[in-house]
């Protein structure tokens, strides 16, 4: 049986939702290993709406994260609530800066943040399956309130962010853009992407080599 791979999303667009690059390059990945995989999102308002152009805040306006993210997996997609770690063998969460606003409140509380519930209850699910997870650029952050303390992640080198890692007890290990990190015990993998990536062949690399070992570790 083809293995299967969830997607979790978080919007459509890296100031607000997730990064496409990153979301494409692991989608693109997978299907190029024969692996199986499926778009997830949770169905509720965006933090803010960012206009791509001029990188402001568009007031008054909302948008829905799960019909964002369906623009990214054209529209084959399904609400975050109906993921059931039982019927797939690994997980991945794309960057963006969506993931700090609406998967998590990173972007407001930094070290204080709290991550989306029904995210936790899942990711959690796949840990005690000793699934593999992998998280892209920004999306580690998350892992000291996701998975618990004492896990190896990398977001690159940003003082900021690694800095707030470790003060939730998380380990921190700088990275270079092409390069993936890999806690075996807790069996996570997380790359730097667009943390660093300057342009896409950059990501690429890193996104690549993370899908590929998330594929050895699902063996």
């Amino acid at each position: 049986m083809t293995k299967q791979v969830a997607v979790i999303l978080a919007g459509c667009g890296v100031y607000d939702g997730s990064e496409i690059y990153e979301t494409t390059l692991t989608l693109l990945r997978l299907d190029q290993l024969g692996i199986g995989y499926h778009c997830f999102a949770p169905d509720m308002d965006q933090h803010q709406v960012i206009n791509h152009v001029t990188q402001q805040t568009t007031q008054g306006e909302t948008r829905n994260v799960l019909e964002e993210s369906a623009r990214l997996a054209r529209g084959d997609i399904s609400p975050l609530s109906e993921l059931d770690a039982g019927n797939f063998d690994a997980v991945i969460v794309p960057g963006g800066f969506g993931v700090a606003q609406n998967l998590c409140d990173f972007a407001v509380q930094g070290d204080n943040m709290q991550v989306l519930e029904p995210l936790k209850e899942v990711l959690e699910a796949f840990r005690e399956d000793a699934k593999p997870i992998g998280l892209i650029c920004i999306a580690p952050v998350m892992v000291p309130r996701l998975l618990g303390e004492g896990i190896a992640v990398t977001i690159g080198h940003d003082p900021g962010v690694a800095g707030a890692i470790s003060a939730m007890g998380g380990l921190h290990r700088s990275c270079g853009v092409e390069e993936i990190v890999v806690d075996f015990e807790n069996r996570v993998v997380t790359t730097p992407a667009y943390m660093l990536a300057t342009r896409i062949s950059e990501a690429a690399t890193g996104v690549f080599k993370l899908v590929e070992r998330i594929d050895e570790m699902m063996g």
